[in-house]
């Protein structure tokens, strides 16, 4: 049976996706975790790049909230680096819990799963994937900085997606991933700093104290402890 030019052109479309690209060396590996740990701690280039974590951030929230059965109602990503994603349902219960949970977690947990995809080959893969979530967030934001700085990141990955060669592809892959499993820890440490000056009454850590009357520095806790375990472990898939 002789396929339509459309058939065919999704095909090479989905054979491109799924392509596997052979591991990177060591040595490139250690030069994209130094070219990401450069990014979380300069502070210059943090005021630029903190907004990718910030992406990261809310979209984890918006992600966990559709998926405890709330109702999304937007999401807003501000020029300080700050963010609001609002959902409707249950204003207490487990899934207001995960939601609330879900913000400082993500962007490590998102580090892990790219990770998992690098350290098998999926490098193209793994930027598509970014792709498709940019996209799907793309339709929930609700402020004009919030749509530039979502088309601006897809923007950038979509140019190594489509212009780099397997190898250079890969490459940023690696630089993405050492980047959110590095500045997830970063954003909590931060988060902490904000709470011990009292200028964050209302973050994602108190929040979750009055949902569970769990102290909210218990809440710091334990997203420190994700982060940091994503970033061991994503540094073991890697490196191991």
């Amino acid at each position: 049976m002789r396929l339509t030019p459309d058939v065919d052109l999704l095909g090479r479309f989905w054979a491109r996706v799924t392509a596997t690209v052979p591991v990177l060396p060591t040595e490139v590996l250690l030069g994209a975790a130094a070219a990401a740990a450069l990014l979380v701690l300069s502070p210059t280039l943090w005021r630029t790049t903190r907004h990718a974590v910030t992406i990261a951030h809310e979209g984890a929230h918006g992600l966990v909230a559709l998926a405890a059965g709330r109702r999304l109602s937007g999401i807003r990503l501000h020029s300080d680096t700050s963010g609001l994603t609002l959902s409707a349902g249950r204003p207490t219960g487990i899934g207001m819990v995960l939601t609330c949970a879900a913000g400082y977690t993500g962007p490590g947990l998102f580090g892990l799963g790219a990770a998992a995809l690098l350290a098998t080959g999926h490098a193209v893969g793994l930027l598509w994937a970014l792709l498709v979530l940019l996209a799907l967030l793309l339709v929930q934001i609700r402020n004009w900085y919030g749509l530039w700085s979502v088309l601006v990141t897809g923007g950038v990955v979509f140019a190594a997606t489509w212009w780099l060669p397997p190898d250079g592809q890969a490459a940023f892959a690696a630089l993405a991933t050492w980047f959110l499993l590095l500045a997830a820890p970063r954003t909590v440490i931060e988060l902490q700093t904000s709470r011990r000056h009292r200028g964050a009454p209302h973050s994602d850590a108190d929040q979750l104290a009055g949902l569970t009357h769990l102290p909210g520095l218990v809440w710091v806790g334990v997203f420190l402890v994700v982060d940091v375990g994503a970033l061991a472990l994503g540094a073991w898939w890697l490196l191991g």
